[in-house]
């Protein structure tokens, strides 16, 4: 198998930044359907070749005439009139089809594209392999991989993230030590990582976790540090959020006072792998240092903070501090933060304050944040709040965890319920007794 590095031009062409092309039909004046022919009639003239129209044209009449043409429709026509399809048209109907992400189309064009004549570029074989990733034709995907008689950088990369979005990791795995060892062996290792995109480290990274390969995960590391990619941002980001998982918040904290310049990402990689170990107080110390550095604050850094808050002993002074803070950024309606402030409230024992953030969410569909209520609820001995509570839930289509049904039981029974007690079959239907 014989690999070629990626150029600029095929750089150009990755996910998202797929080059703008010009797709052009070859006729006389406009794309006619085929007309039926009378004895007396003249032969029909073929089709010039000396002027193009531009396939806007066909969504000029879509919108004008409301008629849908389809992907299937454009093939047939052409087929129907034994044209054969330039690249340009093949390209924006894969183009077209990787934003729409439909399956069914998909496959049609990959199989029109395999039963013709046409003799594709790798370019153009990286799009259609974009294509069927995107629209989670996995198996077909990996089909054509196999089948590519020159993969290059995009290739592979796009191969391993069909199997990531589908939780496969341990295929994405192997694919990427399969790529690192025919590179090795083609000694371009070092140009391979200087151009790999950095989401597919992510990715990597990610995956790693997933399977508990820290070893893996540690040799990516070191080929970054080789590569001198150490600075990097996006990689750094991500590296730290890999050692946390794994509980090495050594390891971690080396990475980051590496780094020359930290951003809103690594700093919340930071507190979250702190929190994580239930180091609250360096929770807070690196909240309070991201402002007074002026880094930037988003929700995800919010939600772990106020994770942090809701373990402190203190009543939910911290609490309170870090509410007014989002309130000052304009983070108080999102929901992470809004779920965050409910569980923080109600764990400190403030249910006035946790109801009234609950009450001004907007997405009543968050199960995370009807979740902390209930818990707050519970966590407080509110036996009477809770089972109303429960009623809530239920009215709102909301399916409750058996083991927060337990627990309400369990505080129902404790004496704190008034004598109300739940049915076994909670589950299905709020049954009180008293």
């Amino acid at each position: 198998m014989e690999m070629l590095s990626s150029s600029h031009s095929q750089t150009k062409a990755f996910p998202g930044k797929l080059m703008q092309h010009r797709c052009h039909i070859n006729s006389a004046h406009e794309m006619k359907l085929p007309q039926l022919r009378y004895p007396n009639q003249k032969p029909i003239k073929p089709l010039k070749t000396t002027s193009t129209v531009n396939i806007s044209w066909i969504k000029k009449l879509n919108h004008k005439t409301k008629i849908t043409t389809t992907t299937t429709d454009i093939l047939r026509l052409f087929d129907s009139l034994s044209l054969p399809i330039p690249p340009d048209i093949y390209t924006c109907l894969i183009k077209e089809c990787t934003i729409k992400k439909n399956p069914s189309t998909a496959l049609d064009l990959h199989a029109h594209i395999k039963n013709t004549n046409f003799r594709p570029t790798l370019v153009f074989l990286n799009r259609l392999l974009l294509m069927l990733v995107s629209c989670g034709q996995l198996v077909t995907a990996r089909q054509l991989f196999d089948q590519m008689p020159v993969k290059d950088l995009y290739s592979w990369a796009l191969i391993i993230l069909g199997y990531i979005d589908v939780a496969d990791y341990q295929e994405s795995i192997t694919l990427f030590v399969n790529m690192m060892m025919l590179q090795q062996q083609l000694c371009t290792t070092s140009h391979l990582l200087l151009e790999f995109p950095s989401w597919i480290i992510i990715c990597l990274l990610k995956a790693c976790v997933c399977t508990f390969n820290m070893e893996l995960g540690k040799q990516v590391h070191g080929l970054l540090l080789k590569l001198g990619s150490s600075s990097d941002i996006s990689f750094m980001g991500s590296l730290i959020s890999f050692y946390g998982k794994f509980g090495c918040l050594e390891d971690a904290n080396f990475v980051f006072n590496q780094l020359l310049h930290h951003n809103t990402v690594v700093w919340t990689a930071k507190i979250v792998n702190n929190c994580r170990e239930g180091l609250f107080h360096d929770v807070l110390r690196d909240f309070i240092e991201m402002g007074r550095k002026e880094i930037k604050k988003n929700s995800f850094t919010f939600s772990s903070v106020l994770k942090a808050c809701a373990g402190l002993d203190d009543g939910g002074n911290c609490g309170r501090q870090v509410h007014a803070s989002a309130i000052k950024m304009g983070l108080e309606s999102n929901d992470y933060v809004q779920c965050g402030l409910v569980d923080m409230y109600g764990k400190c024992g403030l249910l006035r304050d946790a109801k009234r953030v609950f009450g001004m969410i907007s997405n009543k569909k968050n199960i995370a944040c009807w979740n902390a209520m209930l818990v707050g609820y519970v966590k407080n001995g509110s036996c009477v709040e809770a089972v109303k509570f429960l009623y809530q839930m239920k009215a709102a289509g909301i399916e409750v965890q058996e083991s927060l049904i337990e627990d309400v039981r369990i505080i129902c029974g404790s004496g704190g319920g008034g004598g109300i007690t739940l049915d076994r079959d909670t589950k299905e239907a709020v049954v009180i007794h008293t």
